[in-house]
């Protein structure tokens, strides 16, 4: 009975350290270099911010109120005020005000700070910021773009809940270094050419759209990509802005009997992307990417009919309330 006892200490103990450690650790400070990039005012460096923010980007998909998602998405471009929030395993993100308002949103913000938190994911302060944004890679022409079309914008006062509010598993992971900042895996370029070559494709496809980040499996607790590149697979919890659809991605490789173009030619790539969003609960942001010009959807579709075909049947993307999502 005692030896019972001193091990039920032992694990009350041991678990009490743990959650002290999780407690105390988790809000980590991170330092990462200041990229030496200097807002614009030049037009078209900031019609080149304004395009990328409304299109391939899709930052006005996340970054406005929630009741004004579905009209930007049918092309209203307004101040990118924030709002949107997801609700995951390691707890509920807002996309933050980052109109040039100096009480509520970027404006007492350096542009190497907003620079650092595009390309490294650490904020201002220092924290780690959970990598929504897939733009480590963008080049510094387009990183001084967007940071320009953002500067431009009227200023907005909208206050918003804390953009992290992480859940015990969240900080967890946090604390042990499960989510960290994520930076580039190489020098981003200088500039990238904007061509119809598989070059520019990658580029979109990785640094831009994103497209990478939500067709590729990823485990949901910790936003570890775990599954082949581009090969689908990545579940969407129920969307209340979905009707409570959920989701998941198909695979875009070039795989004859399972990847969801591979039989499709350029112009039927181009065309289906111009059309927009022609399933009401569809996840993807096809109104931005409704606005990409064709040469930039053609690069796309060179690039990704390079993948290396992997065989993984997405038998069924949009689940309706009460259809469950597959268990793998």
């Amino acid at each position: 009975m005692k030896t019972l006892l001193r091990i039920l200490l032992l694990l009350i103990v041991l678990i009490a350290g743990i959650l002290l450690y999780i407690q105390f650790t988790w809000n980590k400070k991170y330092d990462a270099p200041y990229p030496d990039i200097k807002a614009s005012t030049d037009s078209a460096v900031i019609a080149r911010g304004r395009y990328l923010a409304f299109g391939p980007a899709h930052c006005g998909t996340c970054h406005v109120p929630l009741d004004k998602i579905e009209a930007v998405e049918s092309g209203l471009q307004m101040p990118l005020s924030g709002g949107w929030h997801i609700d995951i395993p390691p707890g509920r993100f807002t996309a933050p005000n980052i109109t040039p308002d100096k009480a509520t949103g970027i404006g007492n913000l350096t542009d190497g700070e907003i620079a650092r938190t595009l390309r490294h994911s650490v904020g201002s302060d220092g924290r780690c910021l959970i990598p929504f944004m897939p733009f480590q890679g963008l080049s510094d022409e387009d990183l001084t773009a967007v940071i320009s079309f953002l500067r431009s914008q009227p200023a907005v006062e909208h206050k918003l809940a804390k953009s992290q509010q992480p859940t015990l598993l969240g900080k967890a992971v946090m604390a042990f270094g499960m989510i960290k900042p994520e930076g580039p895996m190489s020098e981003p370029p200088k500039s990238q050419p904007i061509d119809s070559t598989i070059a520019y494709g990658k580029y979109l496809a990785n640094y831009v759209a994103n497209c990478v980040g939500c067709h590729t499996d990823r485990d949901m607790n910790t936003g570890a990509l775990i599954g082949t590149p581009f090969a689908g697979g990545m579940k969407m919890a129920p969307d209340p802005l979905l009707e409570n659809y959920a989701f998941m991605t198909p695979n875009l490789t070039p795989d004859k009997k399972t990847g969801v173009i591979a039989n499709w030619d350029e112009s039927t790539f181009v065309k289906r992307f111009k059309t927009g969003k022609v399933v009401k609960h569809s996840a993807m942001p096809w109104g931005s990417f409704s606005r990409m010009n064709d040469v930039e959807l053609k690069a796309l579709y060179r690039y990704l009919h390079t993948l290396e075909p992997t065989e993984n049947r997405i038998a069924k993307t949009i689940f309706p309330p009460g259809d469950p999502l597959p268990e793998k």
